[in-house]
């Protein structure tokens, strides 16, 4: 990653927090510093998320996809395959150990698609720390399976109610939380976004899935891919996976962004296509926001709970402007058709958020030639998304099971 002042990139970043904030960050910056620059701590890391975390993951040669669409070598790396069913895990644990050295007890966390969610309250329990879960109330409504595992894992999760009841509402309950509980407490932020040094803290423990996917592709294929694809909520999968090659300039890194409804519809979070965001100061760093002319947010729109944030990180923002990154937007009827085709060819299964990074692979796959090759970062696994998809697709058996079991839950 390319920084200039700690904590910028580029013109993106900083830390714009509380005075009441401004010791805990000092310390957290202090503890990441020191931890980062101990080699034992990240073998400790590479350890912990080897015999508990399922590491590495695969990177899968997607043989029938690649014939189907006559193209490029498609490759998938396998994060759906990682402990708890996505990348988050990579992140929370390492903030763990993190936790675990600055002697606190008790963490929290944001969550959208339930993902991170889950990956914390798994965390929470592997290392006794207590925990609570903030979660948008349309989030918690769509996401009840991941809902009832935070719970059962021991977690309280929080349902807010504020604002579009989603990602954003949900991390600004977390901050206030914080604000309360600072001396106890560490936020452990899900996403590659927020205050200095939570862009690049998370990205350094995502940074795995790249380290990983370099090599793996250079042993199967013999050379680096051609280009890489991952969607782009926050951006803690791209960055994980970017990681890999960003010096690597010969390889594209291609970031999607959720669609919508379409992108000319105002129903969407893309916020790096076209000229829908613009910059902007919230929630601790500056970025490219879906705002007004005042400066308000706006309500955003994806099928995907996990890519509907107003924001994106402040690395990708810089990457995006130096063009080292490219952005598209997948809409949420391009989606279901992607996860349909790859499900039915290759048996895989990729989480809403996902299956967007396999739209524009889909797309630009068959005009590639044969001997070239591409990486799809599957960043999580679908069957969060049970409700949400047999929805989409207006599943009649599913329809009927969901009726019977209520009618059985009412009589009891």
């Amino acid at each position: 990653m390319t920084k200039g002042q700690r904590g910028y990139f580029g013109q993106w970043g900083g830390a714009f927090i509380p005075e009441v904030l401004q010791q805990t960050f000092s310390e957290l910056n202090t503890a990441y510093r020191a931890a980062r620059a101990d080699k034992q701590f990240w073998q400790e890391y590479v350890d912990l998320m080897g015999n508990y975390s399922c590491r590495p993951t695969p990177l899968t040669f997607a043989e029938n996809l690649s014939n189907h669409l006559g193209g490029a070598r498609i490759y998938i790396k396998r994060e759906d395959l990682n402990h708890t069913g996505a990348h988050k895990a990579n992140n929370v644990m390492g903030q763990g150990l993190l936790v675990r050295r600055m002697g606190k007890k008790r963490v929290i966390a944001e969550t959208g698609a339930g993902q991170h969610g889950v990956a914390t309250a798994t965390m929470a329990a592997r290392f006794g720390f207590d925990c609570t879960i903030y979660m948008g109330e349309v989030d918690v409504a769509r996401q009840r399976p991941n809902v009832f595992w935070m719970e059962k894992l021991g977690a309280t999760v929080v349902p807010v109610k504020d604002g579009s009841r989603t990602l954003k509402d949900a991390i600004n309950e977390a901050f206030r939380d914080w604000v309360t509980n600072m001396d106890s407490t560490h936020y452990v932020l899900g996403t590659a976004c927020g205050p200095h040094p939570f862009p690049e803290m998370v990205s350094w423990f995502q940074s795995i899935v790249g380290i990983e996917a370099k090599k793996q592709i250079q042993e199967q294929h013999g050379k680096l891919p051609d280009r890489v694809y991952a969607c782009v909520g926050g951006g803690s999968n791209a960055m994980g996976i970017f990681q890999g090659f960003l010096e690597q300039k010969e390889v594209e890194l291609i970031g999607v962004e959720a669609g919508g409804r379409g992108v000319d519809t105002g129903k969407h979070a893309a916020r790096m296509v076209g000229d829908t965001a613009s910059p902007g100061v919230a929630q601790g760093y500056k970025t490219m926001f879906l705002q007004d002319d005042d400066g308000q947010m706006l309500d955003t729109h994806s099928i995907a709970a996990g890519l509907d944030y107003v924001g994106v990180s402040p690395i990708l923002a810089d990457l995006g402007e130096k063009g080292r990154v490219r952005f598209e937007a997948a809409t949420d009827t391009e989606v279901l058709d992607a996860l349909t085709m790859t499900m039915r060819l290759e048996g895989i299964i990729p989480a809403l958020e996902s299956a967007h990074a396999f739209v524009q692979a889909i797309k630009e796959a068959s005009s590639m030639s044969r001997d070239q090759a591409l990486i799809i970062n599957m960043s999580g696994r679908g069957d969060k998304d049970i409700f949400t998809i047999a929805h989409a697709f207006n599943d009649p058996s599913w329809k009927e099971f969901i009726i019977s079991r209520a009618a059985e839950y009412s009589a009891k």
